[in-house]
């Protein structure tokens, strides 16, 4: 028997192709081949400058996992972490449901002004924040004196224990407008009976938030993390605005030993190898997060 050939409806399939082609071509030239080009570049130990390459292997890989500044670098990404994932998913989650389920007036402009944080450039925001933290003129020590706080008053960005939570509560101002306005979204289509319904049963708003509201925003939440959690082991620019890893190594993040081994010690080699281990790390975290995501989405189903 003849087997029949299945015809798919409308165009052909592959003119989808071509209307993807341009996107497809930029990526490809502009993101994936460096990409191949930083993991090619891991194995050598090359200065950036000369035109002689040498081969070492895993040798930079090797030194990244005995060498305690990338230890201490990426064990203060995980505490940014906590300030740029897990504080403002809990803000935006608080905020939404303020938002969201009665009507507020002016609730246009507190969406705005909320968001506004998002679409600043970090290096205006660190440039800015610098100046609020500043210990003699900042605002934030101003205002502590002027409550009768003075002994709070101290240098946020100069000092040993306070820099990184400092830096990080900048992240945390930054990132939480946009889980607010991500679970916005997801509020909208939670149908309003399973709260009336919930409310004749006898549950409160905080029960109604727990049962109804979180798990229905679990796709959301899940992508937030996923975002957020990006940042935090990103992060770069913040840094070098503000502190530039200081005091000592208090604020060292990956990012910014990655520049420092490029582009001030001349460590091309070692800098990609640092480069591809955190690219790997970033994507096992966003694999894992969607494995629990498509399984929660298995489980309601």
């Amino acid at each position: 028997m003849a087997r029949v050939k299945y015809r798919y409806p409308g165009e052909s399939r592959w003119k989808g192709w071509w209307y993807v082609l341009p996107a497809l071509t930029v990526y490809l030239l502009f993101t994936f081949l460096p990409i191949l080009e930083t993991i090619r570049t891991s194995f050598y130990q090359w200065d950036g400058f000369s035109q002689q390459k040498t081969w070492i292997g895993f040798a930079n890989y090797l030194e990244i996992f005995s060498d305690p500044k990338f230890h201490n670098a990426l064990r203060n990404n995980l505490v940014f972490v906590i300030f740029y994932s897990i504080i403002p998913i809990l803000i935006g989650l608080f905020l939404a449901s303020l938002l969201s389920r009665r009507p507020i007036p002016g609730f246009a402009f507190f969406r705005t002004a909320l968001f506004l944080p998002q679409v600043i450039s970090m290096v205006v925001v660190g440039v800015v924040w610098r100046w609020m933290f500043n210990p003699t003129s900042g605002p934030i020590n101003i205002a502590l004196n002027w409550l009768g706080l003075g002994r709070f008053a101290i240098s946020w960005l100069g000092d040993f224990t306070w820099a990184l939570p400092a830096v990080g509560s900048i992240g945390t101002w930054v990132q939480y407008g946009f889980c607010m306005i991500l679970f916005l979204a997801g509020m909208q289509r939670i149908q309003e009976e399973y709260y009336e319904a919930a409310s004749l049963d006898g549950a409160n708003a905080l029960n109604q938030f727990l049962h109804i509201t979180v798990p229905s925003l679990r796709s959301e939440i899940a992508v937030a993390l996923v975002t957020t959690i990006i940042a935090a082991l990103r992060v770069f620019d913040l840094v070098y605005t503000t502190t530039r890893g200081g005091p000592g190594e208090s604020t060292m993040v990956t990012g910014f030993l990655i520049y420092r081994s490029a582009f001030m010690l001349n460590r091309i080699g070692y800098a990609a190898a640092l480069a591809t281990v955190l690219t790997l790390i970033i994507l096992i975290i966003s694999l894992l997060i969607r494995r629990y995501q498509r399984h929660g989405v298995e489980e309601d189903a």
